[in-house]
Protein backbone atom coordinates (compact mmCIF):
# COMPACT_ATOMS: atom_id res chain seq x y z
CA UNK A 1 0.00 0.00 0.00
CA UNK A 2 1.18 3.37 -1.04
CA UNK A 3 4.59 1.88 -1.72
CA UNK A 4 5.33 4.20 -5.03
CA UNK A 5 3.68 7.41 -3.34
CA UNK A 6 6.56 6.93 -0.58
CA UNK A 7 9.31 6.15 -3.26
CA UNK A 8 8.02 9.64 -4.89
CA UNK A 9 8.08 11.37 -2.02
CA UNK A 10 11.29 10.86 -1.02
CA UNK A 11 12.29 11.57 -4.23
CA UNK A 12 10.77 14.67 -4.23
CA UNK A 13 11.98 15.82 -0.93
CA UNK A 14 15.59 14.89 -2.12
CA UNK A 15 15.63 18.06 -4.24
CA UNK A 16 15.95 20.27 -1.11
CA UNK A 17 18.75 17.73 0.24
CA UNK A 18 22.05 20.06 0.69
CA UNK A 19 19.95 23.42 0.03
CA UNK A 20 21.28 25.56 3.17
CA UNK A 21 17.71 27.42 2.62
CA UNK A 22 14.24 27.50 1.66
CA UNK A 23 13.38 29.87 -1.24
CA UNK A 24 10.74 29.72 -4.02
CA UNK A 25 12.65 28.28 -6.86
CA UNK A 26 13.50 24.79 -4.81
CA UNK A 27 10.18 24.91 -3.41
CA UNK A 28 8.54 25.04 -6.37
CA UNK A 29 11.21 22.51 -8.28
CA UNK A 30 10.46 20.17 -5.13
CA UNK A 31 6.07 20.43 -5.35
CA UNK A 32 6.83 19.81 -9.23
CA UNK A 33 7.44 16.41 -7.93
CA UNK A 34 5.04 16.10 -5.12
CA UNK A 35 2.03 17.27 -7.06
CA UNK A 36 3.30 14.35 -9.94
CA UNK A 37 3.24 12.05 -7.16
CA UNK A 38 -0.18 12.07 -6.05
CA UNK A 39 -2.15 12.79 -9.60
CA UNK A 40 0.31 9.28 -10.24
CA UNK A 41 -1.34 7.79 -6.91
CA UNK A 42 -4.89 8.96 -8.62
CA UNK A 43 -5.23 11.64 -6.53
CA UNK A 44 -8.15 13.91 -8.23
CA UNK A 45 -6.31 17.07 -9.97
CA UNK A 46 -7.54 19.80 -7.95
CA UNK A 47 -6.93 18.38 -4.63
CA UNK A 48 -3.36 17.31 -5.51
CA UNK A 49 -2.89 21.37 -7.06
CA UNK A 50 -4.65 22.47 -3.61
CA UNK A 51 -2.24 20.51 -1.76
CA UNK A 52 0.94 21.51 -2.98
CA UNK A 53 -0.14 25.34 -2.97
CA UNK A 54 -0.93 25.23 0.54
CA UNK A 55 2.55 23.42 1.25
CA UNK A 56 4.13 26.29 -0.97
CA UNK A 57 2.16 28.61 1.39
CA UNK A 58 3.41 27.21 4.46
CA UNK A 59 7.36 26.25 3.46
CA UNK A 60 7.79 30.10 2.05
CA UNK A 61 6.22 31.60 5.40
CA UNK A 62 8.51 29.76 7.83
CA UNK A 63 12.42 30.16 8.76
CA UNK A 64 14.10 27.07 8.48
CA UNK A 65 15.98 26.41 12.14
CA UNK A 66 19.55 25.63 12.70
CA UNK A 67 18.30 22.33 14.10
CA UNK A 68 16.26 21.29 11.00
CA UNK A 69 17.26 21.10 7.26
CA UNK A 70 14.90 22.07 4.46
CA UNK A 71 13.95 18.71 3.55
CA UNK A 72 12.90 18.38 7.05
CA UNK A 73 11.09 21.31 7.22
CA UNK A 74 9.28 20.37 3.57
CA UNK A 75 8.71 16.76 5.48
CA UNK A 76 6.68 18.31 8.58
CA UNK A 77 4.67 20.50 7.07
CA UNK A 78 3.95 17.76 3.94
CA UNK A 79 2.97 15.41 6.98
CA UNK A 80 1.05 17.96 8.08
CA UNK A 81 -1.23 18.76 5.33
CA UNK A 82 -1.64 14.94 4.19
CA UNK A 83 -3.39 14.33 7.84
CA UNK A 84 -5.75 17.33 7.00
CA UNK A 85 -6.44 16.10 3.40
CA UNK A 86 -7.46 12.81 5.13
CA UNK A 87 -9.85 14.12 7.73
CA UNK A 88 -7.28 15.59 10.52
CA UNK A 89 -8.59 13.34 12.83
CA UNK A 90 -10.10 9.78 13.93
CA UNK A 91 -13.94 9.68 13.51
CA UNK A 92 -15.95 7.50 16.25
CA UNK A 93 -18.77 5.16 14.29
CA UNK A 94 -22.04 5.94 16.02
CA UNK A 95 -23.75 2.84 17.18
CA UNK A 96 -25.65 4.17 20.27
CA UNK A 97 -29.48 3.83 20.39
CA UNK A 98 -31.82 1.02 21.32
CA UNK A 99 -30.76 -0.84 19.07
CA UNK A 100 -28.15 1.46 16.76
CA UNK A 101 -28.88 0.55 13.37
CA UNK A 102 -25.98 0.87 10.87
CA UNK A 103 -27.17 0.99 6.91
CA UNK A 104 -24.33 -0.35 4.62
CA UNK A 105 -24.34 1.09 0.93
CA UNK A 106 -22.23 0.52 -1.90
CA UNK A 107 -21.57 -0.84 -5.28
CA UNK A 108 -21.56 -4.70 -5.98
CA UNK A 109 -18.10 -6.01 -5.87
CA UNK A 110 -16.78 -3.41 -3.01
CA UNK A 111 -16.27 -5.93 -0.12
CA UNK A 112 -19.78 -4.31 1.35
CA UNK A 113 -21.17 -7.91 2.51
CA UNK A 114 -17.75 -9.28 3.69
CA UNK A 115 -17.29 -5.47 5.31
CA UNK A 116 -20.81 -5.94 7.38
CA UNK A 117 -19.21 -9.52 8.79
CA UNK A 118 -15.77 -7.66 9.96
CA UNK A 119 -17.64 -4.64 11.60
CA UNK A 120 -20.47 -7.13 13.39
CA UNK A 121 -17.16 -8.80 14.77
CA UNK A 122 -15.88 -5.64 15.84
CA UNK A 123 -18.51 -4.34 17.52
CA UNK A 124 -19.14 -7.67 19.58
CA UNK A 125 -15.10 -8.54 20.36
CA UNK A 126 -14.00 -4.74 20.71
CA UNK A 127 -16.89 -2.84 21.79
CA UNK A 128 -19.05 -5.62 23.79
CA UNK A 129 -21.92 -5.00 21.76
CA UNK A 130 -24.72 -7.64 20.84
CA UNK A 131 -25.13 -7.24 16.96
CA UNK A 132 -27.50 -9.04 14.33
CA UNK A 133 -26.48 -9.02 11.02
CA UNK A 134 -29.55 -8.39 8.23
CA UNK A 135 -29.63 -9.85 4.77
CA UNK A 136 -31.17 -6.83 2.58
CA UNK A 137 -29.85 -7.55 -0.91
CA UNK A 138 -32.82 -9.24 -2.00
CA UNK A 139 -31.45 -9.70 -5.47
CA UNK A 140 -28.41 -11.64 -5.04
CA UNK A 141 -29.09 -14.82 -3.33
CA UNK A 142 -25.34 -15.46 -2.31
CA UNK A 143 -25.14 -12.78 -0.74
CA UNK A 144 -28.19 -13.61 1.72
CA UNK A 145 -26.23 -17.07 1.89
CA UNK A 146 -22.88 -15.17 2.13
CA UNK A 147 -23.98 -13.24 4.78
CA UNK A 148 -25.07 -16.33 6.96
CA UNK A 149 -21.84 -18.29 6.35
CA UNK A 150 -20.01 -15.02 7.82
CA UNK A 151 -22.39 -15.20 10.80
CA UNK A 152 -22.14 -18.98 11.81
CA UNK A 153 -18.19 -18.29 11.60
CA UNK A 154 -18.13 -15.09 13.95
CA UNK A 155 -20.86 -16.48 16.33
CA UNK A 156 -23.12 -13.60 14.70
CA UNK A 157 -27.08 -13.86 14.30
CA UNK A 158 -28.67 -13.26 11.04
CA UNK A 159 -31.86 -11.86 9.85
CA UNK A 160 -33.29 -12.66 6.69
CA UNK A 161 -36.40 -13.46 4.83
CA UNK A 162 -36.16 -15.18 1.11
CA UNK A 163 -39.56 -15.09 0.43
CA UNK A 164 -40.03 -11.11 1.29
CA UNK A 165 -38.44 -9.22 -2.00
CA UNK A 166 -38.92 -5.47 -0.26
CA UNK A 167 -36.03 -4.73 1.47
CA UNK A 168 -37.87 -1.82 3.38
CA UNK A 169 -39.65 -4.59 4.93
CA UNK A 170 -36.87 -6.69 5.93
CA UNK A 171 -34.80 -4.10 7.57
CA UNK A 172 -38.53 -2.80 9.68
CA UNK A 173 -39.03 -7.09 11.04
CA UNK A 174 -35.14 -6.98 11.36
CA UNK A 175 -35.09 -3.68 14.42
CA UNK A 176 -38.55 -5.36 15.38
CA UNK A 177 -36.42 -8.72 16.23
CA UNK A 178 -33.18 -6.81 17.56
CA UNK A 179 -35.70 -4.92 19.93
CA UNK A 180 -37.52 -8.42 21.17
CA UNK A 181 -34.51 -10.40 21.78
CA UNK A 182 -32.29 -7.87 23.02
CA UNK A 183 -29.83 -7.12 20.25
CA UNK A 184 -27.98 -3.30 20.64
CA UNK A 185 -26.72 -3.10 17.56
CA UNK A 186 -28.23 -3.78 13.93
CA UNK A 187 -26.07 -3.64 11.08
CA UNK A 188 -28.14 -3.36 7.74
CA UNK A 189 -26.28 -4.96 4.32
CA UNK A 190 -28.27 -3.38 1.54
CA UNK A 191 -28.06 -4.62 -2.25
CA UNK A 192 -24.99 -3.47 -4.25
CA UNK A 193 -25.35 -2.98 -8.27
CA UNK A 194 -22.41 -2.66 -11.10
CA UNK A 195 -22.90 0.77 -11.38
CA UNK A 196 -24.69 3.62 -9.83
CA UNK A 197 -28.38 3.52 -11.12
CA UNK A 198 -31.88 5.31 -10.03
CA UNK A 199 -33.64 2.09 -9.07
CA UNK A 200 -30.62 1.49 -6.62
CA UNK A 201 -30.36 5.13 -5.29
CA UNK A 202 -34.33 5.33 -4.75
CA UNK A 203 -34.39 1.75 -2.83
CA UNK A 204 -31.27 2.87 -0.51
CA UNK A 205 -33.17 6.11 -0.02
CA UNK A 206 -36.36 4.77 1.17
CA UNK A 207 -34.44 2.50 3.31
CA UNK A 208 -33.01 4.74 4.98
CA UNK A 209 -35.88 7.33 5.47
CA UNK A 210 -37.99 3.59 7.16
CA UNK A 211 -35.10 2.91 9.71
CA UNK A 212 -33.74 5.84 10.60
CA UNK A 213 -29.99 4.74 10.65
CA UNK A 214 -27.97 6.21 13.41
CA UNK A 215 -25.02 5.74 10.95
CA UNK A 216 -25.07 5.02 7.39
CA UNK A 217 -21.58 4.03 5.80
CA UNK A 218 -20.33 3.87 2.36
CA UNK A 219 -18.28 1.05 1.15
CA UNK A 220 -15.40 1.55 -1.30
CA UNK A 221 -13.19 -0.66 -3.03
CA UNK A 222 -9.69 2.01 -2.98
CA UNK A 223 -8.78 0.01 -5.94
CA UNK A 224 -10.74 1.87 -7.92
CA UNK A 225 -9.15 5.31 -7.46
CA UNK A 226 -10.22 8.19 -8.63
CA UNK A 227 -13.87 5.98 -9.23
CA UNK A 228 -14.58 5.22 -6.34
CA UNK A 229 -14.25 9.28 -5.08
CA UNK A 230 -16.54 9.68 -8.22
CA UNK A 231 -19.08 7.13 -6.71
CA UNK A 232 -18.83 7.88 -3.73
CA UNK A 233 -20.31 11.67 -4.99
CA UNK A 234 -22.79 9.93 -6.02
CA UNK A 235 -23.77 8.33 -3.43
CA UNK A 236 -23.58 11.13 -1.17
CA UNK A 237 -25.94 13.65 -2.54
CA UNK A 238 -28.69 10.89 -2.77
CA UNK A 239 -28.32 9.47 0.76
CA UNK A 240 -25.51 11.87 2.76
CA UNK A 241 -24.08 9.06 4.69
CA UNK A 242 -21.92 9.67 7.59
CA UNK A 243 -19.10 8.08 6.66
CA UNK A 244 -16.43 6.01 4.22
CA UNK A 245 -15.07 2.41 4.58
CA UNK A 246 -12.10 1.73 2.23
CA UNK A 247 -11.88 -2.04 1.53
CA UNK A 248 -9.03 -3.90 -0.49
CA UNK A 249 -6.13 -1.28 1.24
CA UNK A 250 -3.66 -4.68 1.65
CA UNK A 251 -4.64 -5.07 -2.20
CA UNK A 252 -2.23 -3.31 -5.30
CA UNK A 253 -3.95 -0.03 -4.56
CA UNK A 254 -2.23 3.77 -5.33
CA UNK A 255 -3.82 5.33 -2.59
CA UNK A 256 -5.99 8.01 -4.94
CA UNK A 257 -9.08 7.13 -3.09
CA UNK A 258 -7.79 7.35 0.72
CA UNK A 259 -6.14 10.59 -0.38
CA UNK A 260 -9.09 12.28 -2.23
CA UNK A 261 -12.25 10.89 -0.76
CA UNK A 262 -12.52 13.29 1.82
CA UNK A 263 -11.89 16.34 0.22
CA UNK A 264 -14.50 15.87 -2.77
CA UNK A 265 -17.42 14.30 -0.35
CA UNK A 266 -16.61 16.06 2.90
CA UNK A 267 -17.04 12.95 4.99
CA UNK A 268 -14.32 11.00 6.86
CA UNK A 269 -12.97 7.76 6.27
CA UNK A 270 -14.19 5.60 9.25
CA UNK A 271 -12.49 2.23 8.39
CA UNK A 272 -10.21 0.53 6.63
CA UNK A 273 -9.77 -3.28 5.56
CA UNK A 274 -6.42 -4.66 5.38
CA UNK A 275 -6.91 -8.29 4.35
CA UNK A 276 -9.66 -11.33 4.16
CA UNK A 277 -9.32 -12.47 7.57
CA UNK A 278 -12.72 -11.07 10.02
CA UNK A 279 -10.71 -9.19 12.21
CA UNK A 280 -8.84 -7.54 9.35
CA UNK A 281 -10.66 -4.01 9.48
CA UNK A 282 -8.75 -0.93 11.59
CA UNK A 283 -10.77 2.71 12.67
CA UNK A 284 -8.85 5.01 10.03
CA UNK A 285 -6.37 7.51 11.70
CA UNK A 286 -5.10 10.25 8.94
CA UNK A 287 -2.03 10.93 11.13
CA UNK A 288 -0.87 7.13 10.94
CA UNK A 289 -1.77 6.63 7.24
CA UNK A 290 0.46 10.22 7.14
CA UNK A 291 2.97 8.56 8.77
CA UNK A 292 3.19 5.35 6.74
CA UNK A 293 2.92 7.46 3.32
CA UNK A 294 6.33 8.88 3.84
CA UNK A 295 8.30 6.29 5.48
CA UNK A 296 7.91 7.10 8.78
CA UNK A 297 6.28 3.60 9.85
CA UNK A 298 3.36 3.08 12.58
CA UNK A 299 4.76 1.87 15.14
CA UNK A 300 1.24 3.14 17.50
CA UNK A 301 -0.74 0.66 15.45
CA UNK A 302 2.13 -2.22 15.74
CA UNK A 303 2.20 -1.65 19.77
CA UNK A 304 -1.81 -1.43 19.69
CA UNK A 305 -1.72 -5.31 17.82
CA UNK A 306 0.97 -6.29 20.20
CA UNK A 307 -1.31 -5.35 23.26
CA UNK A 308 -4.52 -7.20 21.78
CA UNK A 309 -2.59 -10.54 21.18
CA UNK A 310 0.21 -10.66 24.13
CA UNK A 311 -1.44 -11.07 27.83
CA UNK A 312 0.30 -8.76 30.27
CA UNK A 313 0.60 -11.75 32.70
CA UNK A 314 2.03 -14.08 29.94
CA UNK A 315 4.07 -11.33 28.98
CA UNK A 316 5.61 -11.24 33.11
CA UNK A 317 5.86 -15.13 33.09
CA UNK A 318 8.10 -14.54 29.47
CA UNK A 319 10.62 -11.95 31.03
CA UNK A 320 11.11 -14.17 34.24
CA UNK A 321 12.33 -17.02 31.73
CA UNK A 322 14.45 -15.43 29.99
CA UNK A 323 15.95 -13.73 32.86
CA UNK A 324 16.59 -16.96 34.15
CA UNK A 325 17.55 -18.29 31.13
CA UNK A 326 15.25 -20.83 30.89
CA UNK A 327 13.59 -19.30 27.22
CA UNK A 328 13.25 -22.54 25.59
CA UNK A 329 11.78 -23.80 21.88
CA UNK A 330 8.49 -24.18 23.26
CA UNK A 331 8.35 -20.27 24.34
CA UNK A 332 10.13 -19.62 21.08
CA UNK A 333 7.21 -20.78 19.01
CA UNK A 334 4.53 -19.62 21.25
CA UNK A 335 5.94 -16.16 20.17
CA UNK A 336 5.74 -16.70 16.56
CA UNK A 337 2.12 -18.22 17.03
CA UNK A 338 1.39 -15.19 18.76
CA UNK A 339 2.70 -13.13 15.90
CA UNK A 340 0.87 -15.15 13.41
CA UNK A 341 -2.32 -13.65 14.94
CA UNK A 342 -1.30 -9.95 14.65
CA UNK A 343 -1.55 -10.44 10.85
CA UNK A 344 0.53 -10.27 7.37
CA UNK A 345 4.01 -10.49 8.66
CA UNK A 346 5.09 -8.05 5.86
CA UNK A 347 2.62 -5.94 6.59
CA UNK A 348 3.77 -5.48 10.45
CA UNK A 349 7.29 -4.87 9.16
CA UNK A 350 6.07 -2.39 7.46
CA UNK A 351 4.89 -0.18 10.21
CA UNK A 352 8.60 -0.34 11.94
CA UNK A 353 10.01 2.90 10.83
CA UNK A 354 12.81 2.47 8.00
CA UNK A 355 10.92 -1.42 7.49
CA UNK A 356 8.89 -0.23 4.41
CA UNK A 357 11.05 0.68 2.00
CA UNK A 358 13.66 -2.33 2.70
CA UNK A 359 10.48 -4.81 2.54
CA UNK A 360 9.76 -3.07 -0.68
CA UNK A 361 10.86 -5.68 -3.48
CA UNK A 362 10.38 -8.84 -0.59
CA UNK A 363 7.87 -11.37 -0.70
CA UNK A 364 7.07 -12.43 2.75
CA UNK A 365 4.40 -15.24 2.43
CA UNK A 366 1.45 -14.90 5.04
CA UNK A 367 2.73 -18.82 5.61
CA UNK A 368 6.77 -17.90 6.54
CA UNK A 369 6.59 -19.27 10.16
CA UNK A 370 5.15 -23.14 8.21
CA UNK A 371 8.61 -24.44 8.19
CA UNK A 372 9.99 -22.90 11.72
CA UNK A 373 6.51 -24.72 13.30
CA UNK A 374 7.39 -28.06 11.52
CA UNK A 375 11.08 -28.23 12.73
CA UNK A 376 9.49 -27.47 16.81
CA UNK A 377 6.91 -29.79 16.41
CA UNK A 378 8.82 -32.96 15.23
CA UNK A 379 10.88 -32.28 18.18
CA UNK A 380 10.29 -34.83 21.75
CA UNK A 381 8.54 -32.50 24.72
CA UNK A 382 12.36 -32.83 25.94
CA UNK A 383 14.23 -31.90 22.77
CA UNK A 384 12.33 -28.39 22.43
CA UNK A 385 12.74 -27.73 26.51
CA UNK A 386 16.61 -28.38 26.58
CA UNK A 387 17.65 -27.89 22.78
CA UNK A 388 21.30 -28.62 23.80
CA UNK A 389 20.24 -32.54 23.70
CA UNK A 390 19.58 -32.29 19.88
CA UNK A 391 22.22 -34.10 18.17
CA UNK A 392 23.14 -35.55 14.99
CA UNK A 393 20.39 -38.42 15.12
CA UNK A 394 17.94 -36.52 16.36
CA UNK A 395 18.47 -33.62 14.02
CA UNK A 396 17.85 -36.30 11.21
CA UNK A 397 14.77 -37.63 12.98
CA UNK A 398 13.40 -33.76 13.17
CA UNK A 399 14.51 -32.89 9.57
CA UNK A 400 12.70 -36.48 8.57
CA UNK A 401 9.59 -35.65 10.39
CA UNK A 402 9.21 -31.92 9.53
CA UNK A 403 9.81 -33.00 6.01
CA UNK A 404 12.50 -30.61 5.30
CA UNK A 405 16.40 -31.38 5.41
CA UNK A 406 19.21 -31.00 8.34
CA UNK A 407 20.75 -28.08 7.31
CA UNK A 408 17.01 -26.11 7.83
CA UNK A 409 16.94 -27.83 11.25
CA UNK A 410 20.68 -26.44 11.92
CA UNK A 411 19.71 -22.91 11.03
CA UNK A 412 16.67 -22.90 12.63
CA UNK A 413 18.49 -24.04 15.61
CA UNK A 414 21.02 -20.90 14.99
CA UNK A 415 18.19 -18.29 14.75
CA UNK A 416 16.61 -19.59 18.60
CA UNK A 417 19.86 -19.50 19.68
CA UNK A 418 20.73 -15.96 18.96
CA UNK A 419 17.41 -14.82 20.25
CA UNK A 420 18.07 -15.98 22.99
CA UNK A 421 20.66 -14.38 23.23
CA UNK A 422 19.28 -11.34 22.40
CA UNK A 423 16.22 -11.55 25.02
CA UNK A 424 18.79 -12.36 27.61
CA UNK A 425 20.55 -9.17 26.80
CA UNK A 426 18.00 -6.78 26.29
CA UNK A 427 16.11 -8.12 29.40
CA UNK A 428 19.05 -6.25 31.50
CA UNK A 429 18.34 -2.63 31.59
CA UNK A 430 21.91 -1.54 31.52
CA UNK A 431 22.77 -3.82 28.60
CA UNK A 432 19.88 -1.60 26.98
CA UNK A 433 21.11 1.61 27.95
CA UNK A 434 24.44 0.12 26.35
CA UNK A 435 23.33 -0.77 23.40
CA UNK A 436 21.50 2.33 22.43
CA UNK A 437 24.50 4.18 23.23
CA UNK A 438 26.64 2.33 20.55
CA UNK A 439 23.91 2.92 18.13
CA UNK A 440 23.91 6.68 18.49
CA UNK A 441 27.83 6.40 18.42
CA UNK A 442 27.17 5.01 15.12
CA UNK A 443 24.59 7.44 13.80
CA UNK A 444 21.81 5.38 13.99
CA UNK A 445 19.90 6.06 17.13
CA UNK A 446 18.62 9.60 15.97
CA UNK A 447 14.80 8.17 15.70
CA UNK A 448 15.32 6.30 19.26
CA UNK A 449 14.65 9.18 21.29
CA UNK A 450 11.27 9.45 19.70
CA UNK A 451 10.47 5.83 19.57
Amino acid sequence: MFENLTDKFERAFKVLKGQGQITEINVAETLKEVRRALLDADVNFKTAKDFTTRVKEKALGRNVLTAISPGQLMTKICHEELIELMGGNEEEIQFQGNPGIILMSGLQGSGKTTFSGKLANYLKTKKGKKPLLVACDVYRPAAIDQLHVLGEQLGIEVFSNKEEKNPVTIAKNAIIHAKSNGFNVVIVDTAGRLAVDTQMMDEIEQVKLAINPTETLFVVDSMTGQDAVNTAKAFNDKINFDGVVLTKLDGDTRGGAALSIKAIVDKPIKFVGTGEKMDAIDVFYPSRMADRILGMGDVISLVERAQENFSEEEARKLQKRIQKDQFDLNDFLGQLQQIKKMGNVKDLLGMVPGMGKALKDVDIQDDAFKHIEAIILSMTPKERANPALINGQRKNRIAKGSGLNVQEVNKLLKQFEDTRKMMKMMSNPKNMMGMMSKLKGMGMGKGLPGM
